[in-house]
C-alpha cells in the first residue's frame, strides 16, 4: 500500500504503547527510537493546536542530528484543550482527580500535533476531536485514577479504558486521535509523500 515510502525507513519517536499499537494497525513497517527527557514545555502564549504542533516540532528537532538520509521520523504530541487551557499529563493522583472533575459533564477537545520529518523536509499537521463527558461522581473518578493510573495520559484519561466506556457520551472526529494518533489523517499524509 505504501510503495511511495519504500525509500524510507519509518521511525516512530514515541514510547507510547497506544501510538505503537495504532502504527502497527496502520500496516506501516516502522522502528521505534526514543530519547530520554525530551523537553515538552512550550511558550505560555500558545493556544489550542499551536501547543501540540510546537511540541511535535521540538521533539523532531531533538532527533534532527540522528536522522539518516533514508529515514522518515514521526513525532507527535497530544493535549486536552478545555476551557481555554491545555491539560497535559497529571503530576500526581490529586492532579488527575482535579482534571477529571473539570472534564465531568462537559465537552473538551483532544488535539494531536504530528510532524513527518526527513533530513530534507518537514510536514506538520494537527487533528482535533470534540469529546463530551457524562457527569462523573467522585467514586467513579477515584476508582479510575486508582485502578488505571492515568499519569502518562493527557487530560488524565485513556478513552480506550474503563473511563471511556462509562464516561464518554459522544465523540465528533477521530476516536484514534483521542487515543493519541490521528491514523486516518496520518495515512492520507503518508500517501502524499
Amino acid at each position: 500500500m505504501f510503495a511511495n515510502l519504500d525509500r524510507y525507513k519509518i521511525v516512530l519517536a514515541s514510547n507510547s504503547p497506544r501510538r505503537k499499537e495504532l502504527m502497527t494497525g496502520l500496516g506501516v513497517d516502522y522502528v521505534v527510537k526514543t530519547l530520554p527527557d525530551v523537553d515538552e514545555s512550550y511558550p505560555d502564549t500558545l493556544q489550542g493546536e499551536e501547543i501540540p504542533l510546537f511540541i511535535a516540532r521540538e521533539k523532531a528537532a531533538a532527533y534532527q542530528s540522528m536522522i539518516g538520509p533514508e529515514e522518515l521520523l514521526i513525532t507527535a504530541d497530544t493535549i486536552v484543550w478545555h476551557e481555554g487551557k491545555a491539560l497535559g499529563k497529571p503530576v500526581g493522583r490529586q492532579d488527575a482527580i482535579e482534571m477529571l472533575r473539570s472534564l465531568s459533564g462537559k465537552s473538551h477537545q483532544v488535539i494531536t500535533g504530528v510532524c513527518l520529518t526527513t533530513s530534507e523536509w518537514q510536514k506538520c499537521f494537527a487533528a482535533v476531536t470534540d469529546v463530551r463527558f457524562a457527569t462523573l461522581d467522585e467514586d467513579e473518578i477515584a476508582y479510575y485514577v486508582d485502578r488505571y493510573q492515568p499519569m502518562d495520559k493527557a487530560g488524565s484519561y485513556g478513552v480506550q479504558e474503563w473511563i471511556g466506556f462509562v464516561g464518554v457520551e459522544s465523540i465528533s472526529g477521530s476516536y484514534f486521535n483521542v487515543m493519541g494518533l490521528p491514523v486516518q489523517k496520518l495515512y492520507r499524509e503518508l500517501l502524499k509523500i
